[in-house]
């Protein structure tokens, strides 16, 4: 039986990610799951960004 990464598609762009971050864009804000690659554009252009968390794919068996 294969073993796959879980890849969930990002809250932002929609491309499939096995690692996304919890980010706040706005004060008071919905916190989103974000892609590696606009976690770090949020982090270096948005004075209001926020981390909160990093969501990891586990291996799924089956």
């Amino acid at each position: 039986m294969a073993s796959h990464l879980r890849a969930k598609p990002c809250d932002l762009c929609q491309a499939p990610a096995t690692v996304r971050y919890r980010i706040q864009c706005a004060p008071g804000a919905a916190w989103v799951l974000a892609c590696p690659h606009c976690q770090k554009t949020q982090r270096e252009q948005n004075p209001n960004y926020r981390y909160g968390g990093t969501w990891k794919a586990r291996l799924k068996k089956g």
